[in-house]
């Protein structure tokens, strides 16, 4: 299945290491758009995985071939 991530957001409170605002910024950026995934469970997973961030809230659409 295609999704659309069209707007996330990331929990960055919760890190022993320091990120400056574009570094935040660069991470989430980097999160919108095409992702592959077999549920939104997955999507979710995938985007963890990817970018080592556990997600706040997540917006997104399926996309239909």
């Amino acid at each position: 299945m295609l999704f659309q991530v069209t707007e996330i957001e990331f929990d960055f409170s919760d890190s022993s290491q320091q990120l400056s605002e574009n570094d935040m910024i660069n991470i989430t950026e980097d999160s919108i758009g095409r992702w592959d995934a077999d549920d939104e469970d997955d999507l979710i997973d995938e985007i963890t995985c990817a970018t080592g961030w556990c997600i706040k809230s997540i917006d997104y659409r399926i996309i239909l071939n």
